[in-house]
């Protein structure tokens, strides 16, 4: 038992940091961050917040705008990808980290850090693996059942830092009942992704797209500069679908 209560100190002692992050879609080789927020937990109480809006440099899907309420209008006065990531890891430092099914978040992160070039490996504590441990069959385990089922208001579902701050209660309150019998729960787990780096748009792939949009009158937004092979080849697909070959 001490062993797994020093394993799980920096969560018994409630010294974390809560991350969610919303994007374009599910794929971390192909969608864009869109939206961060994260707390820090120190004491178990809020301690700091971090949130930003994220420009993806492309549009973002209307089923995801549905969902979020995040428009293009509200992302174009956001902070590029870069700027916005740094100040995650920065913020998260060298703190063990909480998120609903976390390894989601992580491999976005993951991405544009191989992408970068820069090392990045953090541990965590999934709010959702310890839901399904805990909890019986019939209960959802998504967050905004778990909200419910925990009495936890929500504000704005799916926006980053609300969706961050009622992780934190979740993990509190699930605190609350695995203790002292299920520490191991508690214990961070060090995140995996095999992220492979992804190298930018050959000049025949820029020059073919630039002739098709130009041929079918195609104005959506582009970032020459950042485009990578595979997001050229995904939006040539989506302009054949659309317009034909």
């Amino acid at each position: 038992m001490e062993r797994k209560n020093e394993e799980a100190e920096h969560i018994l002692r409630g010294d974390y940091t809560v991350i969610d992050l919303e994007m374009t879609g599910l794929n971390p080789k192909l969608d864009k961050v869109i939206e961060i927020g994260a707390v820090r937990v120190r004491g178990h109480k809020e301690a700091a917040r971090y949130a930003t809006l994220v420009n993806p440099r492309r549009s973002i899907p209307e089923r995801v705008v549905e969902l979020t309420g995040i428009t293009n209008e509200e992302v174009a006065a956001g902070l590029d990808e870069d700027e916005a990531m740094q100040a995650l890891i920065a913020f998260i430092g060298d703190d063990v980290i909480v998120g609903h099914n976390v390894s989601f978040d992580y491999s976005f992160m993951k991405q544009w850090a191989v992408n970068k070039r820069i090392p990045l490996t953090l541990r965590a504590c999934d709010t959702l693996r310890i839901a399904r441990a805990i909890l019986q069959g019939e209960q959802s385990k998504k967050l905004e059942d778990l909200c419910v089922y925990y009495r936890i208001e929500r504000e704005r579902a799916h926006r980053a830092l609300d969706d961050a701050v009622e992780t934190h209660r979740i993990l509190e309150c699930m605190m609350q009942q695995i203790l002292p019998e299920k520490t191991e729960l508690l214990i961070p787990r060090e995140l995996t992704y095999k992220a492979k780096r992804q190298t930018p748009a050959t000049a025949h792939q820029i020059e073919r797209l630039r002739e098709y949009r130009a041929q079918h009158d195609i104005h959506d937004e582009i970032n020459w500069e950042t485009l990578t092979r595979s997001e050229a080849s995904r939006l040539q697909d989506r302009y054949y679908a659309a317009y034909g070959r």
